[in-house]
């Protein structure tokens, strides 16, 4: 497993070691032996996973403090662009937008630090969708962005008009107006 790092502080990609051979493949989704030698030390507590349709939009959401989550992403089935937005004030990459394609084909993943706002989109017919959190969800902190917030100017792969969205992400603030309650180098 190769751990790779990004601009972002504390956002890595997780490539995975596959063994293939004529029966399928094999490979570690996870190690926390492989993690807390790189320094990375979470106590991840719930699995969520979703199913979408093509042209789907998840996000961007994210809990405030002291119940924000970092999350361990990928793809089972299909394939998505993946979006992490640093909400950490202070942070060099405050604003700044993430993205990846993760799919089943290339088995990529995303560690996304306390602090980022998540989203994705899906670009097969439909995607199967799993993330390891370290903290519960909480409805209470639950809070979000706009997709389609012109600050941020996410490079979507589609036509605006086509992207499909609940009636809740469709109503979430900007950025300049969200609330927001992550400090650069305080989150987890």
């Amino acid at each position: 497993m190769e751990i790779i790092n990004t601009e972002f502080k504390d956002l890595y990609i997780i490539k995975p070691k596959v063994f293939e051979d004529y029966r399928g493949f094999f490979f570690e989704s996870y190690n926390k032996k492989i993690f807390e030698e790189k320094g990375l030390f979470y106590n991840f507590v719930q699995d969520n996973q979703s199913l979408s349709k093509k042209n789907v939009f998840r996000g961007f959401h994210y809990q405030l403090e002291p119940y924000s989550q970092t999350k361990l992403v990928r793809v089972l089935k299909g394939k998505v662009i993946d979006y992490a937005i640093d909400l950490r004030k202070g942070s060099p990459t405050f604003g700044k937008c993430f993205s990846i394609e993760l799919s089943e084909e290339n088995k990529l993943q995303v560690l996304i630090p306390r602090g980022f706002a998540h989203g994705f989109l899906v670009l097969s017919e439909t995607a199967e969708f799993f993330y390891k959190c370290d903290n519960y969800y909480n409805k209470e902190s639950e809070r979000g962005i706009r997709f389609d917030d012109p600050e941020i100017n996410i490079n979507l792969s589609i036509n605006k008009e086509d992207i499909i969205i609940s009636d809740k992400d469709k109503n979430l603030p900007y950025l300049k107006n969200a609330e927001l309650n992550f400090i650069y180098g305080e989150t987890k």
